[in-house]
């Protein structure tokens, strides 16, 4: 048995990127193999995906090995063909060059992933049954202190204007790390009520399930 709390953890937005690098193919295995041509990543790196396999289209994963033509995702089980369709995986990656923390969290507030069902009953049945479909959108939303002079206002704000998914990370004491794509939203007005703290709002609309590692980069 394990258990931790969250204290002494930090929030980081993706500030900067490298140029996409495309990769011609995606295997199926244990660990995903990326096919690229004068690729530069290595291996810990973090890179956002976009990929024609839509369970790993906006994930964010890390490089688990790294040569000029193949590019291992570290912890990707693709062997699923049926979720995985065989040479359907191409696309493309985007190296995060740097992160900006997002300090003086009071509050980090998780909704939705709930899973949906189809509810389904014959006419011979004498209790219905329910057959899960999909998962609802899922999001997270930071209160943080307002505190227009940080770096990560800027940051935070660019990603709200330009409406792209971006790469988040939740740094949770030890090596215990959780990746996110998402889209941002940043709040320009701060929350204002009588002697409490002026807080601002980050929106995190979550688009792919998260990616946690548990150990650092050997």
């Amino acid at each position: 048995m394990g258990y931790k709390i969250p204290n002494g953890g930090t929030f980081q937005h993706a500030a900067t990127y490298a140029a996409a690098l495309p990769f011609t193919a995606l295997s199926n295995a244990s660990e995903a193999i990326a096919t690229v041509a004068g690729g530069t990543i290595a291996a810990g790196d973090i890179v956002l995906l976009a990929s024609g396999w839509s369970k790993l289209d906006s994930k964010v994963v890390r490089v688990k090995a790294a040569t000029a033509t193949a590019i291992t995702l570290e912890g990707i089980d693709t062997t699923d063909t049926q979720i995985y369709p065989v040479a359907g995986g191409a696309g493309s990656m985007r190296k995060i060059l740097t992160w900006v923390q997002i300090p003086q969290i009071t509050d980090v507030a998780f909704s939705g992933g709930d899973q949906n069902y189809l509810d389904v009953v014959f006419l011979e049945n004498d209790q219905g049954k329910q057959i899960p479909t999909d998962k609802a959108a899922a999001s997270m939303t930071l209160t943080i202190a307002d505190d227009p002079a940080q770096a990560f206002n800027g940051v935070l704000m660019k990603a709200d204007a330009g409406k792209q998914i971006e790469a988040a990370r939740l740094n949770l004491p030890g090596n215990d790390m959780l990746l996110y794509g998402t889209y941002t939203s940043f709040s320009k007005q701060p929350a204002v009520s009588r002697s409490n703290l002026l807080t601002r709002t980050v929106s995190l609309a979550l688009q792919s399930e998260p990616t946690r590692y548990l150990t650092a980069v050997v």
